[in-house]
């Protein structure tokens, strides 16, 4: 049994809408061997997304269609461990229970700066001492906040449920490295991006732009800076944190220029 994920559009949807509706998916599921397992509700951005177990696309989409006719915008073919590590935990609600919790996640990347040159520097083994102190930073501060979806060499990507915790962890990253650097006989740099959207992209990727964006961002922040998107800052109205505008930049694999803002942290 393969596992999918579908997005749908839902203007004026309530909870209680979506509930039904997913109460009706399980009362139709059996005939074609499909299993909805559960779903996502974001009210304010009026969106839904399904996880299911089935023998392929067709079936699932066919139980939406017999069920209650809300057919998916999307559907992509996943992994439990991929929707682990972005989505967190799979929620399991009553069926016919009110169940409003968004789907989108923060994604967070840390890049090492001078890698090459540190281990010149260093040697191999002295890189690789640094390269662990970098982890164990970047770990302590996600502890409680977000799930490590991979490690990528030199650097750390993460999932964050809350936008506004992952600019925090990136805050705490950072004040951590200030502090080591501050008596270190060999200090070094780390940049740090972030940005949001919702698992289903027109790509057909599993975070697809929201992870391209922040591994963009994380690319063009300068040593010791977070650099995030516009969604982020946005998100992050009414909060005590402060950014400064970096203007339009050209990021690789964007067509027009990206809004970039820095985190004000020190």
């Amino acid at each position: 049994m393969a596992l999918f994920l579908d997005r749908h559009n839902a203007p004026g949807a309530t909870g209680a809408d979506i509930a039904a509706a997913h109460q009706l998916d399980l009362t139709v599921q059996e005939r074609y061997g499909v299993r909805y397992v559960t779903y996502w509700f974001d009210d304010e951005n009026e969106t839904v997304f399904c996880l299911a177990e089935g023998p392929d696309r067709e079936s699932v989409e066919t139980v939406h269609r017999e069920a209650h006719g809300m057919v998916a915008d999307n559907v992509i073919e996943v992994g439990m461990e991929p929707i682990n590590a972005f989505l967190g935990a799979v929620p399991h609600h009553p069926p016919g229970e009110v169940y409003v919790e968004p789907a989108v996640r923060a994604i967070l990347f840390t890049d090492l700066c001078g890698s090459t040159e540190q281990t010149q520097a260093l040697g191999d083994q002295g890189y690789m001492v640094i390269l662990r102190e970098h982890d164990d930073l970047v770990r302590s501060a996600l502890a409680g906040r977000g799930r490590e979806v991979k490690h990528t060499g030199d650097g750390i990507m993460a999932s964050f449920n809350s936008v506004v915790g992952a600019v925090e962890c990136g805050i705490d990253i950072q004040r951590g490295l200030a502090r080591r650097n501050a008596n270190a006989s060999a200090p070094f740099g780390l940049r740090v991006g972030i940005s949001a959207g919702e698992p289903v992209t027109d790509h057909e990727d599993l975070f697809g732009a929201a992870v391209q964006l922040a591994a963009r961002l994380c690319a063009v922040a300068e040593p010791g800076t977070i650099a995030v998107s516009t969604v982020v800052r946005e998100l992050c109205v009414g909060k005590r944190l402060n950014f400064d505008s970096r203007g339009a930049l050209s990021l690789k694999g964007f067509a027009e220029p990206i809004p970039v803002y820095e985190v004000v942290w020190a």
